[in-house]
Parts: structure tokens; sequence; C-alpha cells
């Protein structure tokens, strides 16, 4: 029963040492920024970030690194210390790229600089010599029979397409922006194989592939057998003239329309204003009738009744 309770009594001093430890190194903020001060200028440095534990004896300080050109980057102290140890000791003080540091591009070997459309007019790019697209091919036997035939069947070459170059090119053609799953190809039922302006190409890879005749579409394009378009050779010609039909318009004629008037103006030329004065109305006058002259003697009137 003693053991059990010395041994309960070390773990538990135990604990408590790395307890202080850690509290000792996440502590240990005044220390680390005055290494980096030491180590680069007061100035340089900025406000605080936080503290991440590496491990049971350090810890690693981080700090805004105010210098120019380093915008985003910080400071950062790694201090260490064991258990009972009073103060922390400064390991190593390094600059590192924060989250929004700005960093040079990735390096990439020369032989890997060079991308596909890249190749200019005037430029030159040697294959590997070790390129596995590549293999020896026929050599001339000084037979012209032999040599005849081994020039129609693409022999007649000092490096001929492997099979692991046939298929790497299999794949970037059915892949690319001419295969069966390109958008143009997904618009329309049908297919490249059954086109007349689709030119077979020649060797295995005939057998899925081959070149577009028609100079309205992919002309000159490597395509999938099973790529298509709209201006495959069995598309139907449209009904009619091929122009969309209207309506006949005569611009000759005026279309007249009434200018709207606002509600605005309705309603105000409708409501009077509250100390606009009454108008009376007054019914307009009769116009006077000239009466009839007496006839005057001597014209050509009607005589009056004689006195008898």
């Amino acid at each position: 029963m003693d053991s059990i309770f010395r041994t309960t009594g070390q773990v538990s001093a135990s604990d408590d040492a790395d307890a202080a430890l850690s509290t000792l190194l996440t502590g240990a903020v005044e220390t680390a920024r005055s290494a980096v001060a030491e180590h680069s200028g007061a100035e340089t440095v900025g406000d605080y970030l936080g503290v991440a534990v590496e491990d049971a004896v350090s810890a690693t300080h981080r700090f805004v690194a105010q210098l120019p050109g380093y915008r985003g980057w910080q400071w950062a102290v790694v201090v260490a210390g064991y258990p009972g140890a009073e103060h922390v000791t400064v390991s190593e003080v390094v600059l590192v790229p924060g989250p929004t540091a700005l960093l040079a591009p990735e390096w990439v070997p020369w032989e890997q600089r060079v991308r596909p459309g890249d190749l200019g007019p005037g430029d030159l790019l040697a294959a590997p010599s070790d390129d596995p697209r590549l293999v020896p091919g026929y050599c001339a036997s000084g037979d012209p029979e032999l040599d005849e035939v081994a020039g129609e069947i693409g022999l007649g070459r000092r490096q001929v397409l492997s099979r692991w170059g046939r298929e790497m090119a299999a794949e970037r053609w059915h892949e690319g922006d001419f295969g069966p799953d390109s958008t143009m190809a997904r618009s329309t039922k049908r297919l490249c194989r059954t086109c007349g302006f689709f030119v077979p190409l020649a060797g295995s890879l005939g057998r899925m592939f081959g070149v577009c005749a028609n100079e309205m579409s992919a002309d000159g394009r490597v395509v999938d057998f099973r790529y298509g378009c709209g201006a495959h050779s069995d598309t139907p010609a449209p009904a009619g003239t091929g122009s969309p039909r209207y309506e006949p318009y005569d611009d000759g004629v005026l279309d007249v329309a009434d200018n709207p008037v606002p509600e605005a103006e309705l309603a105000s030329e409708a409501e009077p204003a509250a100390d606009a004065e009454p108008v009376i109305t007054e019914p307009p006058e009769a116009e006077p009738v000239p009466e009839a002259e007496p006839p005057v003697a001597g014209t050509d009137g009607p005589e009056p009744p004689s006195a008898d």
C-alpha cells in the first residue's frame, strides 16, 4: 500500500512539473520579443500572433515582421526548457512566410519548363535521349524491294512511335477538345465515324481517330471517331430558302400612337385647387334681330289698298 502511495505521489509531482514547464514556455512572450529585437532591431518586431507548442520541452512564438519587402512574413522564435527550469532558452530566431506572404513561384527543372504551345518559328526542341515515346525504327538494308515495302508501312525512319507513346497520344486526344466528352460532341447525335468528312488515320490509331476535312468544323484536327458536331455530312438542309420566316413589314406605313398622359397630370386637371375662385358660367346673350324697314314709295314693293 505504501508503494502505491509513493508512486501516485511521484506521478502527481511529474504532472505538476510538466504543467509548470508548459506555462513557462507559453508565457515567454517578452523573452521571444527581446530575442528578435536583439537579432534585427526593435523596429522590425510587430504585433504578437500567438504561440504553438512543438513538444513537451519547446514552443514557438510568432510576431509580425515589419521589414521592407517582406509583407506577410513572420518572426518565429523557438524557446526551450526542462522540468524545474526557472527560465527558458532561446533556441533560434527565423523569418518564415505567413499565409499572405508573397513568395517566388515553385522552382521547375529546366527540362520541364517548356510547355505545349511554347514552340515558335525557328525554335529547336530535341527529344530526350531516353524518351519513352520513341523506339528505334527500321534501318535500310540495301534491298530495294524490302526497303520500299518498309517505307510504305512507315518503317523507313530512325525512330518510330512506341506503344507507350501511342497510348499517351490516344489518351490525350480522347480527353481533349475533340473527344467524345467535349461540349460540342454532347450537343449532337451524329458521330464522326459516319461523316463523309472524316479521314481515318493509318495504323492502330486509325481504329479510334481520324482527321476532320470540313473547313467549317474541326478542319485539320485529329478527332475521336465518337466526336460529333452540327456540320456532319448527313445534317439535313432546312426547308424553304433557309432564312427565318417573319411577317412582312412595310416601312412606308406610319404607325400613329397616342402620347400617354401621366396619371399625375390627369389627377391635377380633374381636382381644382383649394384656394381657386369659383367660376360662374353665364348663358350666352341672344343676338338682336333687326326690325323690318317700311317700304318706300316708288319702289317695287306692294301698293297699299285704295280708298274706294
